[in-house]
Order: structure tokens, then C-alpha cells, then sequence
């Protein structure tokens, strides 16, 4: 049974197709496609990458049966098996092109956190997003943690994981955590069109602006502005910004493809 599947769409598109049998849960195979597309993503000529899934639900999160089959584990080897999640979540978050997340029916437990790792979310009308490891005696994993905190009021947040809440995509959106809402079996498209959007804009320009905008949750005001202002001077000298510049002076469209 294939669990996921890469899908190499010309040469400006990865896109990342969840399983179809069991509500895209995490396992393996995902972590090793997710890992295959980001490793594609470091072709110039690849814009963005799209994470879905076909089934008409994002990802379910973790097995529960694998959850009991680690429960013979040492607790140090049950360590390391988390780490192959946070260590997806890392490559995600490090990716050169902007990785878009479409969120169909719902986003559980480590799926929510594999969404929120993304850069961008479009997710259908009435989808869900939840946090219920509570109910198995369990705690959040794959920075969901961290991802709620940025993004939703602490009692929002609260909720979610203490009391196991469902937060629709339309309160996600409202709060500014979903980009865009789409009919449900609509998102690939919303998605697609996104990644067209940049596509057509400097690569070089949004890798950095991605690094920029990570940075600014963890580090000081201080920092930020040093780290602004070293990538600025480096911009403003290259290529991309000679285009974008002349591009707007003449009032035309740049032509980033180079």
C-alpha cells in the first residue's frame, strides 16, 4: 500500500501527496517523501512546495498502535522516534521555497503541526483543527506546542490542548493562522494558485524574507535589526533587486525567471 506520493509538476512545483487509507497518519514513508521534496525544493528552478493529501483529510497525526508498540521501548529510544518527527518539522521550517500546506477536512494532533509548520495555509470550509492528545494521556509533540503560542490567544491555545477543542478553519482564518478558506475539495486549487503567486516573485529574496520572518519569533529586537540590515545591504546589490527596481520605475512586471 503506497502511504504517499511525490508529485514533481514541471519544474517550478513539488507537491507532497498524504495517503489516501488512513486519514494521511504520519509514518515512515511520509517523513522520507516529505524529506525527498525538500531535497528537490534545493533546484533554483523549483518555487514552492504543496503538502495534501487526497481522502478528503489533511493528516490524522500519529498512529496510536504504533503510540502502543513503542510503549516497550526504553525511554530514551522512544527519544529518538520523536526526534525523526521534530527533525521533519526542522527540514520544513528550513526549506529555500515557501511550502504551502492545503488543508482538507482537518488537521489532528502532529498533523496540525506539520500545517502550522508550513508558510502558508488554504484550508476548507469546516475543517478542523485539533489538539486532543489529552484524551490518550498524552502531550503535544512536533512544536505544536511552540506554533500555537505564536499564532492563537493563550486560552485559545489552552483549550485546544487541555480540553481537546476543535478549532475550525473559519476561526483559524479569522485569527489570521489560515490564509485562505476554500470550498471543501477546492484547496488544491487555491494552493496551486498560491504557488503560481510566487513563483513569480524572487526566489532569493523570499528565502531570505522566509529566514527573517522565522528568526523575528526568537531572537531580540537588537538582533532583528542587525540580521534585517545585513540582508538588506546584501539585496539591494544583487540581481533580483536590479530587476524588481528597474521593473517598478519603467511600470512593468519584473521578470524574475532568471
Amino acid at each position: 500500500m503506497t502511504l504517499a506520493r511525490l508529485d514533481d509538476l514541471g519544474d517550478r512545483l513539488v507537491v507532497v501527496n498524504m495517503n489516501t487509507t488512513r486519514r494521511g497518519a504520519l509514518s515512515p514513508e511520509l517523513y522520507a517523501t516529505i524529506m525527498e521534496a525538500m531535497h528537490k525544493a534545493t533546484d533554483p528552478r523549483i518555487r514552492a512546495v504543496i503538502l495534501t493529501a487526497e481522502g478528503g483529510f489533511f493528516c490524522a497525526g500519529g498512529d496510536l498502535n504504533v503510540l502502543i508498540e513503542r510503549r516497550t521501548l526504553s525511554e530514551a529510544e522512544r527519544r529518538d522516534k520523536i526526534d525523526d518527527l521534530h527533525d521533519l518539522i526542522r527540514v520544513i521550517r528550513s526549506c529555500p521555497v515557501p511550502v504551502i500546506a492545503s488543508v482538507e477536512g482537518g488537521a489532528a494532533g502532529a498533523g496540525a503541526s506539520l500545517a502550522l509548520a508550513c508558510d502558508l495555509i488554504v484550508a476548507a470550509e469546516g475543517a478542523k483543527f485539533t489538539a486532543a492528545y489529552v484524551k490518550a494521556g498524552l502531550v503535544p509533540d512536533g512544536g505544536l506546542t511552540s506554533a500555537l503560542a505564536r499564532m492563537l490567544p493563550r486560552s485559545l491555545a489552552m483549550e485546544m490542548c487541555l480540553l481537546a477543542k476543535p478549532v475550525s478553519s473559519e476561526q483559524m482564518h479569522a485569527l489570521g493562522v489560515v490564509n485562505a478558506l476554500a470550498p471543501s475539495g477546492q484547496c488544491d486549487a487555491r494552493a496551486h494558485a498560491l504557488a503560481d503567486a510566487l513563483a513569480a516573485g524572487p526566489r532569493d529574496a523570499q528565502r531570505v524574507i522566509r529566514g527573517l520572518v522565522a528568526t523575528a519569533y526568537e531572537t531580540t529586537e537588537a538582533a532583528q535589526l542587525d540580521a534585517e540590515r545585513n540582508a538588506m545591504a546584501h539585496a539591494a546589490g544583487g540581481p533580483e533587486a536590479a530587476e524588481g527596481i528597474a521593473a517598478f520605475l519603467e511600470k512593468r512586471h519584473p521578470d524574475f525567471s532568471g
